[in-house]
């Protein structure tokens, strides 16, 4: 047996420890193996027959269509064993996109996906995942309920409400927005022990107020992404007197009207043009997928509105982005760090991101996030558990790899140029990553 082969079974018997019977933990491990090993399609048949034996197709699909142990649980234990390896992590929410062609699938509908940016006949996941600049590990998953699959709901579909028994959907489980989904998941970490104080979003959960309240609520700091048509003020904004229930109309006079944040970084730029500091950004890689490209940011304290255009009475960051040869701003952050933060460090920040869809995609194309064809609610539960499983042990092994590397040998760092604290506002270049992100 290989080194590989018995890391491979002392990981499965840490992670499928919580589960109560020996056959399911060797089901586990059969599972675990089967989307690890090569070969195109990782459906439950075709994994089976290339276990070559080790465990036959009915076992194997009751264990992660049937069976009743708890994803939970084994989400648990892989957070515990991946997080001493992510050092500084942060939690990032993202969407994974699970592509259908048929409509029997637990909560498949046609949904708009940001990742493809039109309507898609499909189910939705939502993910959260321990994130930094060494790994990335996808930790606890929802599954999206579409208000057409949800009795409660006007759009309800009776095609659909009468699926949910045959799916095993419990009951009681409805429409819920994504972002509450993601602060379910964010309490169910913590439970776990597992609290970084930074949560990272696109700007589907980034332009939710409400979101971002509950995040302060539970002491965590944000950096979301936004859209360039939410309202803010600046930072020096005279604010309204607080007066619960008022129609904009309604507003004591004094006040200054939001607006967008497009608007508002264009102002901004215009004001500090002339005292923009530039770096010369140079490839840094022979792969042309990771060649790098300079890129001008600005950071400025904005003040986002709220209720009836009430500034908030606290102050984030508005961190923006022009790509090389584009003339308006493309992408725009909104965070709640604290002031004095050096502009690259937000930058980094903003790209951790991005690189975590490195994880969906990796799950995707190498250990079948995608592929699983029961259509049930527990069965989609438990194989994207699995395939989190199967992809944390793949991290581990790359560690390993590098942590084996000599110091010499370690891929060297360009040197980083000191920078002030970051001002009230400023621009700079800085090297981004082009290779896609979708």
């Amino acid at each position: 047996m290989s080194e590989t082969e018995l890391r491979l079974e002392d990981f499965a018997a840490e992670v499928f420890e919580p589960l109560g019977r020996m056959d399911q933990r060797r089901c586990g491990l059969a599972y675990l193996r089967g989307l690890l090993l090569d070969g195109g399609r990782k459906s439950v048949k075709a994994m089976a027959a290339r276990l070559d034996g080790e465990m036959n197709r009915q076992a194997l699909a009751h264990f992660v269509t049937s069976s009743p142990w708890d994803p939970a649980h084994v989400l648990a234990q892989v957070s515990w064993k991946i997080k001493p390896f992510i050092t500084t992590p942060a939690l990032v929410i993202d969407d994974a996109v699970f592509p259908k062609d048929g409509d029997a699938s637990v909560c498949v509908a046609p949904q708009y996906t940001s990742s493809s940016r039109k309507i898609t006949n499909c189910q939705v996941g939502v993910s959260l995942s321990l994130a930094s600049d060494r790994a990335r590990s996808t930790v606890n998953w929802r599954l999206f309920v579409p208000e057409s699959w949800d009795p409660a709901f006007p759009a309800a579909d009776p095609a659909r409400i009468r699926r949910r028994v045959e799916c095993g959907v419990p009951d009681g489980v409805g429409h819920v927005e994504k972002w509450q989904l993601a602060l379910d998941m964010i309490d169910e970490v913590s439970s776990w022990n597992l609290r970084p104080s930074l949560v990272m979003a696109d700007a589907e959960y980034g332009d939710s107020a409400a979101f971002r309240q509950n995040l302060q609520m539970r002491g965590l700091r944000y950096m979301v992404g936004i859209s360039d048509t939410m309202a803010a003020h600046p930072a020096d904004a005279r604010l309204y007197p607080i007066v619960h229930g008022c129609r904009p109309e309604q507003l004591p006079p004094g006040g200054e009207e939001p607006i967008s944040v497009e608007k508002l970084i264009a102002t901004v730029r215009r004001a500090v043009k002339g005292a923009a500091v530039w770096h010369q950004c140079t490839p840094t890689h022979a792969d042309e997928r990771l060649r790098r490209q300079s890129a001008t940011f600005a950071a400025l304290r904005v003040r986002p509105a709220g209720p009836n255009h009430e500034p908030a009475r606290h102050t984030c960051w508005l961190l923006v982005e022009w790509p090389a040869k584009r003339s308006e701003p493309t992408r725009f952050w909104l965070s709640d760090l604290a002031t004095g933060r050096p502009l690259h460090s937000l930058v980094e920040l903003a790209y951790l991101r991005r690189r975590t869809k490195d994880c969906h995609r990796e799950m995707r194309d190498d250990l079948g996030l995608t592929h699983f064809e029961g259509r049930t609610w527990r069965g989609w539960h438990h194989h994207v558990a699995l395939v989190s499983a199967a992809h944390a042990f793949e991290t581990l092994q790359r560690l390993a790899v590098a942590d084996s590397l000599p110091s010499d040998s370690a891929p060297r760092q360009p040197a980083r140029q000191s920078e002030e604290s970051a001002p009230h506002s400023h621009c700079g270049h800085h090297n981004i990553p082009t290779h896609p992100t979708t």
